[in-house]
């Protein structure tokens, strides 16, 4: 399955497309363009087949619609999808305890974005959206993430809950990520495998979902503070599994 993402921005997310061979087919460049990495980053596009094309600054702006693009941009391939069996059979397959993370209708691209770039660093093995409600695959997903959105599996599910049904049925736990959870996450086990589910910014988690999961646990927080960002907290949880799984 395959969503369009026509383009994206910035010498980064190039070198991200480029390490995750996705196939680059047209490059827009600063004309005059000097810089030597930038130079080395065109070069291996044109040996990829990519055209590259040098226009001046007006149209480099004129094509990033106000995004910040460091005087390249480029059209890709689509960002191909996996399916949820295939993304635990590979996840499964080796000894390392699998992790997954769930994302029940995250809508701000942003948060999206920071959101995957966190996941890949913490080594999640794999990320699970709704079709709809959620923010959308996109050149601004690939640009907030860095690049990052290439380097991790993604599926996409009608509904949260399908995947849940699919988790229980592996026997991997479902962990829900909530201000009312019952355990702190600094008390969780979490060395083991486990699918973590991180709610939409307004709403949080559905009722209906988070009946399906195992465990509720909670970030502790100031009392100054009423929550955090979904995702920092994301990256706090993720990193507190990983830190749990190297010592």
């Amino acid at each position: 399955m395959e969503e369009q993402v026509s383009r994206i921005y910035g010498i980064h997310a190039l070198e991200e497309a480029l390490n995750a061979e996705m196939s680059i087919a047209k490059v827009f460049a600063q004309s005059n363009q000097q810089h030597p990495k930038v130079k080395a980053l065109l070069n291996e596009c044109a040996k990829q087949g990519a055209t590259i094309s040098y226009v001046p600054m007006e149209k480099l702006q004129k094509l990033a619609k106000g995004r910040n693009h460091q005087g390249i941009v480029a059209n890709i391939a689509p960002v191909s999808f996996v399916s949820l069996e295939t993304m635990i059979a590979n996840a499964t397959s080796n000894e390392k305890a699998p992790l997954f993370l769930l994302l029940d209708q995250i809508s701000d691209v942003r948060n999206f974005g920071a959101i995957i770039r966190s996941a890949v660093a913490a080594g999640v093995n794999g990320i699970v959206i709704q079709k709809k409600g959620g923010a959308p695959v996109n050149a601004d997903a690939v640009k907030t993430s860095a690049g990052t959105l290439f380097k991790i599996p993604i599926c996409k599910v009608d509904h949260i809950k399908d995947a849940l049904f699919h988790f229980q049925a592996e026997g991997i736990p479902i962990i829900a990520a909530t201000e009312k959870g019952d355990q702190s996450v600094y008390d969780t086990d979490l060395k083991g495998g486990f699918a973590l589910i991180m709610g939409s910014e307004g709403k949080g988690i559905n009722p209906s979902v988070l009946k399906m999961v195992d465990t509720q646990v909670h970030i502790p927080i100031a009392e100054e503070v009423d929550s955090l960002n979904v995702a920092v907290a994301s990256a706090v949880i993720l990193f507190e599994a990983q830190r749990q799984r190297l010592a």
